[in-house]
């Protein structure tokens, strides 16, 4: 938590500190008021804290709150929580949605002629910053109830800054905002008809072959409806239909999401290509060796998901990503996570020496999916304790591989027969059929496993399993469901884990969190992971050993033998034409700038990917 200050006390003190009431959680009609009853406010006669007969959610008073903390123990849903702020931030609200709710202090300050990245948890207040910058959101500077300031107050709480003339060019309507929206999968609702035919409709700026030859936009994808694209082909449509239309800020919002390493590296070049002197850029993005690449400067976002989140100042792309893993803001002198996140490969596995007891062998296979697609596999083995990783691109066979070992599809031919094993897995889509809450699928599906103290502490604990248990499947966000996904597939007794994309929808935190739940549940239940994963932070903390798929995507490819970490990885960069190296303070790999000094450097040597300085 940031900013832990004295509980009680003065003016300043009261100023800083937030109460939260979570209108999911609190009810109450099924309670006996606890909250207000504990109140030591409420016992000396103030309305500190009120729940009238015709209220859904209690009320908090801010003011008269002492912080003692009681109301958050007393209460039976864990509905309430508060939070003490930094003193700095007592006049920095921009906005906040009403009483005991989420709060933004402070924006992010876009500059024309280069991309700002925005980097941070989810919750925390990316979407709500974008929707203000986009001037689709009046910013109500804290003050949500019958007086809300107007745009005069709102310039003049901005002036000095290079916002003010930003909201004063919105205001004029000089400035027009696309945004590529979050959920991509949420397109086919709204649109209906060809991809040629919403190209043909939006390209303002007569570029659509230039930007559709970037994505690999091809006359195949052009001539299907929308409604039959796949995840990978909506996030470039969505991307393509944004660059061709006229603009002054361009929004992307997550615009990695569903695609394949060489196709995120592609769409950063189609966004950057939109780089011009009078042009704002912003990016949202959880994979962060994309967000390296792509940005120009970045502002990392800071908090309590739901709760409150502050934006902190530009910084370098490199000084603002190690901030954000380091978890401590210089400038505020802050703290805002307790521990920093660094990236060792096989972290775990060095840990603790790894006996591996069984060796499986799968054979040489060939796979045939109608006339227009081949698969072949070659011969290997994988041993437990292991994470297999595969990589290449989206229409290489990854999935198709999975589903090879799972037995869930027959090989066309082979040397011999694939290993019956019991396997458990999580498929790539994930769509969430449950009526009930995640604790009833929970103790329908893995109720053993769920109750196992082990299980709790190395899974479900770390990947926040238990805020989500009262919610309703059908109604969690696409990270939450990931989460409780990846719960449901390490739950079930298995000897192989088929784990497809686990990073999807999560934020880069939640990434890393993922990538050690997986890593610590393979290696201390002596199984096998086989994890397909578009992430190369992630793919590289996860990566024993990886399969490096080859050959014409959707047309004819091969899945390689097993190989070592560095040699697979080489192996795989140098089919994209791309150099890693790695940040000496927390091991994260960085891309390096084509044709760069660094680029060059490596691509002469052979050595695509580094793992010399670990």
């Amino acid at each position: 938590m940031a900013g832990r200050g004295p509980a009680g006390g003065d003016t300043q003190d009261k100023l800083t500190r937030i109460a939260i009431v979570n209108n999911d959680k609190c009810k109450p009609k099924r309670c006996k008021q606890e909250c207000k009853k504990s109140c030591p406010v409420v016992r000396m006669g103030k309305l500190c804290i009120e729940v009238t007969p015709n209220d859904k959610i209690a009320k908090i008073s801010e003011e008269l709150c002492i912080g003692c903390g009681i109301c958050v123990k007393k209460c039976p849903f864990e509905a309430i929580h508060i939070i003490n702020l930094p003193s700095n931030l007592e006049k920095a609200t921009t906005h906040r949605y009403g009483q005991n709710s989420f709060k933004l202090h402070r924006l992010p300050i876009p500059r024309p002629a280069e991309i700002l990245g925005l980097v941070g948890t989810n919750g925390i207040g990316k979407s709500t910053a974008l929707k203000i910058l986009a001037g689709k959101l009046k910013p109500n500077l804290g003050r949500w109830g019958s007086d809300p300031p107007d745009w005069s107050e709102i310039l003049t709480y901005f002036r000095g800054s290079e916002l003010q003339n930003y909201f004063t060019k919105i205001l004029e309507d000089e400035l027009k905002a696309i945004v590529k929206p979050q959920y991509v999968d949420q397109i086919p609702k709204a649109v209906k008809g060809t991809v040629q035919f919403h190209l043909d409709k939006k390209d303002e700026m007569k570029n659509q072959n230039e930007i559709c030859d970037m994505l690999d936009i091809n006359q195949v994808i052009r001539m299907r409806n929308v409604e039959d694209l796949s995840g990978g082909e909506l996030q470039r449509f969505a991307i393509a239909m944004v660059c061709i239309q006229r603009a002054n800020i361009y929004m992307f919002d997550e615009p990695s999401s569903y695609l394949d390493v060489k196709q995120r590296l592609k769409a950063a070049e189609a966004i950057r290509y939109l780089i011009t002197s009078d042009r704002y850029i912003i990016v949202v993005e959880h994979d962060l060796a994309v967000l390296d690449y792509l940005s120009d400067f970045i502002c990392c976002l800071y908090g309590v998901p739901g709760a409150y989140g502050v934006v902190t100042m530009p910084f370098s792309v490199r000084e603002g990503i190690n901030i954000f893993l380091d978890g401590f803001v210089p400038t505020e002198n802050l703290r805002f996570r307790d521990a920093s996140l660094v990236f060792k490969v096989s972290e775990t596995a060095a840990e603790e020496e790894v006996r591996r007891m069984c060796r499986y062998e799968y054979p040489t296979m060939v796979k045939k999916m109608g006339d227009q697609f081949e698969l072949n596999v070659k011969q290997g083995t994988f041993t437990d304790s292991e994470i297999i990783v595969l990589l290449g691109e989206n229409g290489t066979g990854k999935t198709t591989f999975i589903r090879l070992l799972a037995g869930r599809y027959a090989p066309d031919s082979g040397e011999g027969d694939v290993p019956t094993l019991n396997i458990s897995y999580k498929p790539q889509k994930i769509s969430p059929k449950s009526q009930g809450t995640v604790k009833n699928l929970l103790f329908d599906k893995i109720r053993e496993a769920y109750c196992h103290p082990q299980f709790q502490a190395e899974v479900v604990k770390p990947l926040n399993i238990e805020a989500l248990l009262d919610q309703e499947v059908i109604n969690l966000s696409g990270g939450e469901a990931q989460r409780v996904a990846l719960v449901l597939c390490l739950g079930k007794p298995a000897d192989v884990y088929l784990i497809d994309e686990p990073s999807a929808h999560l934020d880069s935190e939640q990434r890393l969190v993922a990538a050690k739940v997986i890593k610590r549940f393979i290696l201390h239940s002596k199984k096998t992971g086989f994890v397909v994963e578009h992430d190369f932070i992630m793919a590289t903390y996860l990566a024993d050993r990886v399969v490096v798929f080859e050959g014409e995507p959707g047309v004819k490819t091969y899945a390689n033998s097993p190989q070592t970490l560095l040699g697979g990885m080489n192996r795989f960069l140098e089919l994209l034409n791309i150099t890693f190296r790695r940040d000496p303070n927390n091991f994260r790999p960085r891309i390096n700038k084509l044709n760069s000094v660094k680029d060059t450097e490596q691509k002469k040597s052979g050595n695509y990917f580094f793992l010399d300085d670990l």
